[in-house]
């Protein structure tokens, strides 16, 4: 078994990732200000199916490449899965989640890495959260 460089990792695991419908996959470089791990990878599903679903791909596409995680967590209530991967920490995400716990913000400093999926953005806008009570058709209603 060899082990995936850390850049062939992260693409491996967005790619997995994208093939169950992921939404907004960030890789944040974590080399110059992490001990434990050189990529966090921020990902969304819309529901805790998917959310699982995700996650499931996930782990499955790195089984296939002789890498198993060290630990997972949250797959019960799938609002926020972490993969420990040992050098690569896997974070997904139901939107709620996502935008509570603001993961891109609190590492804002850790520069985004571009893996070169076409189609992903490494910085994507950030999604803004609807308010209960919200009229999406008119906003000044």
């Amino acid at each position: 078994m060899t082990q995936m460089d850390p850049r062939e990792k992260a693409r491996t695991i967005v790619e997995a990732a994208l093939e169950k419908k992921a939404e907004r996959p960030i890789v944040l470089d974590m080399t110059d200000l992490t001990f434990y791990a050189d990529t966090f990878i921020l990902l969304t599903g819309r529901s805790d199916r998917q959310v699982r679903a995700i996650a499931d791909g996930i782990l499955e596409a790195l089984g296939a490449r002789g890498e198993a995680p060290i630990g997972v967590e949250g797959m019960d209530d799938a609002y926020w899965v972490l993969i420990d991967c040992n050098d690569a920490i896997v974070h997904v995400f139901d939107p709620e989640a996502r935008a509570k716990f603001d993961l891109e913000r609190l590492w804002q400093d850790a520069p985004r890495m571009d893996l070169g999926i076409e189609g992903v953005d490494p910085n994507p806008v950030p999604e803004q959260p609807r308010l209960d009570g919200d009229d999406a058709e008119d906003p000044a209603a």
